[in-house]
């Protein structure tokens, strides 16, 4: 099984950063991509960044350029700066990653979400 623990959510002012980060474990043979997704309240969970193993990035219209994904390999972490928050970027943040367990298919894990809020 893999285990995905995220941390790092908070209260923030506007215009403030935080550093989520998201540590996967458990009997892993590989992860392939990585993501951060967040739903706020009443609406539906979006992707928000995702990284693939190698390092390739991509990110939300609303996250480009405020936001940066990446990961340590050797850790099996993954971690979401954001920088410029603003208020509708509250939300719960899930981590999410496409892995591999010992003995098991691969697989679309979650962890439990961290809440970030953005005071204005």
């Amino acid at each position: 099984q893999v285990q995905l623990v995220e941390s790092g959510g908070g209260l923030v002012q506007a215009g403030g950063s935080l550093r989520l980060s998201c540590a996967a474990s458990g009997t892993i043979v590989m992860i392939n991509d990585m993501g951060w997704y967040r739903q706020a309240p009443g609406k539906q969970r979006e992707l928000v960044a995702t990284i693939s193993s190698s390092g390739s990035t991509k990110y939300a219209e609303s996250a480009e350029g405020r936001f940066s994904i990446s990961r340590d390999n050797a850790k099996n972490t993954v971690y979401l700066q954001m920088n410029s928050l603003k208020p509708e970027d509250t939300a719960v943040y899930y981590c999410s990653a496409h892995a591999q367990a010992w003995g098991a298919a691969v697989f679309r894990y979650w962890g439990q979400g961290t809440q970030v809020t953005v005071s204005s």
